[in-house]
């Protein structure tokens, strides 16, 4: 790839001002899961694109998954991962697994990179975070009736510590689980999890940070990109599959946030580099936007 000139990355510079100005003092609730957490060397750039907006006046809060991480241990422990409408069906088993990968082993290491990329971050407990209540769903798999189990949905969000470090400009790393009233823990699906905080702390965007660029009106084809969607055509695409599996809890949860006074929301491929600057900071964009 040929080196910027000198004069090309002024422009980049220069184009990325007025969004800096626009953006200053708001606050960006982004989830942060898929491949980008899976390869190192975007890691870092991603982590690196989060201590940016930090340096530069924007408020980041980290909503991370951990999918294939936590399928990872359930395996090792002999259990299959199913999936119902996109959301993991979590036995009693695999809700240990899964809060102690999410809150013993991902989370200390994002707080753990962004520190050492010269940020300050702080890690959350989603179980500290999110008020959770049971989801009741079930599917019929291989001849055999599939519980949901220990999933839920957060009912009510305590963000009160976590606002208090985004106005100590420390950048909240939360976990998505969450506790009920009666203290049990439940798996959150990630992409519900941050939307329902972004709804709480009126954030100005909320981004997901993907496997895929965006909404695609063909899946096999990445170049099928839609760039801007409103809530009233997501309804119609779902019915035409353009939007099925485990994007829908994604684009429903999405709308819900608009519907809460999130201003914006972005879908964006986590496996492009500095996916979270290009999207931000330059004018074309690189993903799927979702407005009222």
């Amino acid at each position: 790839m040929p080196l910027m000139t000198p004069e090309s990355r002024s422009e980049t510079l220069i184009e990325a001002l007025p969004y800096i100005q626009q953006y200053r003092g708001q606050t960006f609730v982004i989830k942060y899961g898929g491949s980008a957490m899976e390869d190192e060397h975007v890691v870092e750039k991603f982590l690196r694109d989060v201590v940016f907006l930090e340096a530069v006046g924007i408020n980041p809060v980290l909503v991370h998954g951990g999918g294939k991480a936590i399928t990872a241990k359930m395996k090792e422990a002999g259990l299959a991962a199913q999936f119902i409408d996109g959301l993991r069906a979590t036995s009693e088993t695999a809700i240990h697994i899964v809060e102690e990968t999410l809150d013993r082993q991902i989370n200390p290491s994002i707080v753990a990179k962004i520190q050492e990329f010269g940020g300050r971050a702080r890690g959350f407990s989603g179980k500290d975070v999110f008020l959770a209540r049971k989801l009741e769903k079930q599917a019929f798999i291989d001849g055999e009736t599939i519980d949901l189990g220990f999933v839920g949905e957060a009912e009510g969000v305590r963000a009160e510590a976590v606002s208090e470090a985004v106005h100590a400009e420390i950048v909240p790393v939360i976990s998505p689980i969450g506790s009920t009233a009666a203290g049990v823990v439940l798996n959150i699906n990630a992409d519900i999890a941050a939307a329902s905080l972004a709804g709480e702390l009126q954030a100005s965007k909320l981004i997901y940070v993907t496997d895929v660029p965006g909404i695609l009106t063909d899946p096999s084809q990445r170049d099928s990109l839609i760039s801007s969607v409103t809530i009233s055509q997501i309804d119609e695409l779902i019915r035409r599959k353009v939007i099925a599996g485990g994007m829908i809890p994604k684009v429903q949860s999405a709308t819900g946030a608009l519907k809460k006074g999130v201003d914006k929301v972005h879908m964006i491929g986590g496996h492009i580099q500095h996916c979270l600057l290009l999207e931000i900071f330059t004018d074309a964009g690189i993903g799927t936007e979702i407005v009222h």
